[in-house]
């Protein structure tokens, strides 16, 4: 799913999709999950478990905090937001004046519900 839909090149029904389809595989690991060992005893089973679990949960983010940004920028290529004419028709076309700023994701409990808050990005010696 992140290969797919949230990798190097996206878009907007990519990403929404990517969010359900990994909101899915999350309930389903919830109720799924198996992990070996007592409860009395150093396990790493457990610790691996809880690995996946934040995966999961970083995946979905990820898909939203990717379709938050409307622009290509950096090595993502968002395929909306690409020249439509001219000699670099194709290419990445970034978005400065509207993020110019770097993502900061408030825990509410579920991915879907983390608040965006933004840290303006300020360019003293060099121009933009």
């Amino acid at each position: 799913v992140m290969w797919d839909k949230c990798g190097m090149s996206r878009n907007e029904q990519g990403l929404k999709e990517a969010m359900v389809e990994i909101k899915a595989i999350r309930e389903e690991f919830w109720k799924e999950v198996s992990v070996p060992g007592g409860a009395n005893e150093m396990n790493p089973e457990l610790e691996k478990a809880g690995r996946v679990a934040d995966f999961l949960e970083l995946g979905e983010l990820f898909a939203k905090d990717a379709l938050t940004r409307e622009e290509s920028c950096g090595g993502h290529f968002r395929e909306e937001s690409a020249e439509e004419s001219g000699p670099q028709k194709g290419e990445a076309k970034r978005n400065d004046k509207d993020f110019a700023f770097v993502s900061a994701w408030e825990y509410k409990g579920e991915p879907a519900d983390a608040v965006l808050h933004k840290e303006e990005l300020e360019f003293k010696d060099i121009e933009l």
